[in-house]
């Protein structure tokens, strides 16, 4: 059986270097914004689902949260489990699999991380994991692109270079996903590497419907990380914040 896309591009040094290398003030101030408004208790768990290197989980620990980071990636908890001290934690995880139950006051999952398998099952799998890991009444906020925007303003083809490596980005769509074909150019492979992401295209009724069926609803939804009015066209974002009601 074919290795999911995510499996080795999410482990390579050059996912990171052409992602994480920006938008760090945005993502932090987006938090900062995140927390004011939903005004956690010192001392509140959190769980950061596909956390990546961590940098998220390490931010929300700074502000005096208990935060339990989980990722697929093996790199990835490597590099996050250097920061771990008593209120950050870090475990390799699969989202599909149950992790904790009842057991979180929040969870998140920010910036896409999300939307990566090849059914719809295994997403709602996802969702369960996600449910079942907050206590009933505690909160779940996700971060999604929102599909009519993305598709009106796809970018087709373009070139990023970053400490000397080349990115040929080359994006598209069909009905159900979004596609992006990512060429790393770098003098220090004897090929350039190529990787295709592949995200599904979930709207707000595919989310509403998913997180109803594991007992959560929806409460607010936002279309930018300014916590603008969510418009169906015009908002680059889908920011759902969701209960756990059973």
């Amino acid at each position: 059986m074919q290795q999911a896309w995510f499996k080795n591009w999410f482990n390579t040094p050059y996912y990171h270097q052409l992602y994480f290398k920006r938008d760090e003030q945005e993502a932090a101030a987006f938090i900062d914004k995140l927390i004011r408004h939903l005004a956690p208790a010192p001392g509140t768990t959190m769980l950061d689902v596909a956390c990546g290197k961590g940098r998220h989980s390490i931010y929300l620990s700074g502000k005096n949260f208990f935060v339990t980071g989980i990722d697929l990636s093996e790199d990835s908890i490597a590099e996050a489990l250097l920061a771990a001290n008593d209120h950050l934690e870090f475990f390799v995880h699969d989202m599909r699999l149950p992790f904790r139950i009842n057991y979180y006051d929040y969870a998140f999952n920010f910036f896409t991380s999300f939307g990566y398998f090849r059914t719809r099952r295994e997403h709602d799998n996802a969702i369960r994991t996600i449910a079942q890991s907050i206590k009933p009444g505690g909160r779940f906020v996700m971060d999604y692109l929102n599909v009519h925007y993305a598709e009106d303003h796809l970018v087709h083809q373009f070139e990023k270079e970053i400490d000397d490596i080349n990115f040929v980005i080359t994006k598209w769509f069909d009905e159900t996903h979004f596609y992006k074909k990512i060429v790393v150019e770098d003098e220090a492979l004897d090929v350039p590497l190529e990787y295709v992401e592949k995200v599904a295209k979930f709207s707000l009724g595919d989310f509403t419907e998913m997180f109803a069926y594991h007992g959560l609803q929806i409460q607010e939804v936002y279309g930018d990380y300014e916590f603008g009015h969510y418009d169906v066209r015009k908002s680059p974002r889908l920011i759902m914040i969701v209960t756990k009601i059973k």
